[in-house]
C-alpha cells in the first residue's frame, strides 16, 4: 500500500476534515461530498483510507465551497506544516518559453519605432514656409 509523506505526520487526519464538511454541509456521506466538491467518489475514498493526500486543488475547492480558510481546512485535517519546499525550477519560465517571450518583446519594440518614425515624418510636413 502507498502511503504519501504527509501520513507520517502523527496529527494527519483527512477523515476529520471530511466528517466536519459533511456536519458543515448537512451532507449524507462521501458520495454527497463528492458531488458538492466536483470530485469522482474514488477521491474521497483513497483520503479516506490515506491512499491520497489531499491536494492544494481540492482545499481549494473545499474553500469555495464552505467559504472557511485554507488554513483552517489544513488545521482540521492535521497538516500543521508551515514552511513549503519549492524546487528551483517551478515557477522559472521554459528556456522555449523565453524565447518567444524575447521574440515578441523585440517585435514589440519594433513596432513601437515603427509607429514613432511615421508619427514624426507626418507632422514635420503640416507646417507652412
Amino acid at each position: 500500500m502507498a502511503h504519501h509523506a504527509l501520513s507520517s505526520q502523527e496529527s494527519y487526519n483527512p477523515n476529520h476534515l471530511l466528517d466536519i464538511l459533511l456536519g458543515k454541509m448537512q451532507l449524507k456521506n462521501d458520495a454527497a461530498l463528492s458531488r458538492m466538491l466536483e470530485v469522482a467518489p474514488p477521491v474521497i475514498s483513497k483520503i479516506r483510507h490515506h491512499r491520497l493526500p489531499v491536494g492544494a486543488s481540492l482545499l481549494i475547492r473545499m474553500h469555495e465551497v464552505t467559504g472557511m480558510s485554507i488554513r483552517d481546512l489544513r488545521d482540521l485535517m492535521g497538516d500543521r506544516r508551515t514552511k513549503y519546499r519549492l524546487s528551483d525550477a517551478q515557477g522559472r519560465p521554459k528556456p522555449e518559453e523565453k524565447a518567444a517571450a524575447a521574440a515578441a518583446a523585440q517585435q514589440q519594440q519594433q513596432q513601437q519605432q515603427t509607429q514613432n518614425t511615421d508619427a514624426s515624418s507626418s507632422t514635420s510636413g503640416n507646417y507652412a514656409h
